[in-house]
């Protein structure tokens, strides 16, 4: 009676310790959906081989970049349009497949002109599995950390740098302008250099000069040395059937500048300038920092990802910095005075 007792707790024992270890193994493998606060950001450009691109959902509607944790993010069907693949989503195996040539012509819609940046629940899918052309594939951001898809709204997001590796690209952030801009990338390493227009200019997609070739080209006609102009445009645009920069900006007297830059020469196609006022508000201009510093202590809790408007402007000869920050569903709006750095201005409106 007691061999049989001690061979039945035996085998219970057993029984039990390989419950454990299969229990343990399903844990091991399961994966986890993370439920997060994330940003949309539709003040975000996004820049793909000299042209602004905007995305829309199989259903018309625009969807706009998303941020999380210092990563933008971009839908994947609409990079698929761009890649020149079809997208398919299976259910079962949560599996987002680019593959083929499409045969689905890109979605088309209205542009969604009263988006704002606003936060949003979002999901980090590490259960999501994404294959090109056959082959299963893994991101990692700069540090080399594992990163995953994101679903807000129904559309699947990868962060910029696992787009960029997909379409064979280089990515660049500007946060002045707060554009994203994916590229070609460029040989540096040769015995000669042909195609560029002038020495040292960086040719990119299209035969066009860089962006920083565009504002030295705008600052050396205008006389102006880099570390005194603050830049409040620069942008790339289509203007009769030609590519150009335009870039605007401002030096610490007040002086403005208005550029358009062939894109394809670095001349200088137009230019306006408007020194009536400089130097005559009694002293140089506060920085943008020093202005959006101004602003974000009449709001604790916001950060420099809630502005959504920072604009240097002139008012009856006075030079103020328009800024507005959208925060805990409440938006507000400064004016402030871009020499002495007073509130001129301020009002709330919640939602």
């Amino acid at each position: 009676m007691v061999k049989t007792l001690a061979k039945k707790s035996a085998r219970l024992l057993c029984a039990a310790l390989l419950c454990c270890v299969l229990l343990g193994a399903v844990t091991g493998t399961a994966r986890a959906v993370s439920s997060v606060t994330a940003q949309l950001r539709p003040d975000i450009t996004i820049i793909i081989d000299g042209t602004q691109r905007d995305f829309y959902n199989a259903g018309g509607q625009e969807v706009h970049p998303i941020l999380y944790n210092g990563t933008t993010y971009l839908p994947v069907r609409a990079i698929g349009e761009l890649m020149g693949k079809n997208v398919d989503w299976n259910q079962s195996t949560k599996t987002v497949t680019l593959s083929g040539a499409r045969t689905t012509p890109a979605a088309a819609g209205t542009p969604d002109t009263f988006a704002r940046t606003s936060d949003v629940a979002a999901e980090i899918r590490d259960d999501f599995t994404v294959v090109v052309d056959g082959a299963t594939r893994s991101f990692a951001d700069a540090g080399g950390n594992r990163v995953y898809p994101l679903l807000y709204a129904g559309s699947t997001y990868l962060p910029i740098r696992a787009i960029g590796e997909l379409m064979g690209k280089t990515v660049s952030w500007d946060g002045t302008t707060k554009t994203v801009t994916l590229g070609e990338s460029l040989v540096t390493d040769a015995d000669s250099f042909s195609g560029n227009t002038t020495p040292g200019t960086s040719a990119t997609p299209g035969g066009a000069v860089s962006l920083e070739d565009a504002k030295a080209a705008a600052l050396t006609h205008a006389g102006v040395a880099a570390s005194d102009a603050t830049f409040t445009k620069q942008k790339l645009d289509r203007d009769d059937g030609r590519t150009i920069y335009e870039i605007e900006f401002y030096t610490s007297t007040g002086a403005e500048y208005e550029y358009d830059i062939d894109a394809a020469t670095g001349k200088v196609l137009k230019f306006e300038s408007d020194q009536e006022h400089a130097g005559t508000s009694g002293g140089g201009l506060i920085t943008r920092e020093r202005a959006q510093e101004i602003a974000l202590a009449l709001v604790p809790g916001a950060t420099a990802a809630n502005i959504t408007k920072l604009e240097l402007d002139r008012d009856g000869g006075r030079m103020i910095y328009e800024i507005e920050i959208y925060y805990n569903w409440v938006e507000y709006e400064y004016e402030i005075d871009a020499v002495s750095g007073n509130v001129l201005k301020s009002e709330m409106d919640r939602d």
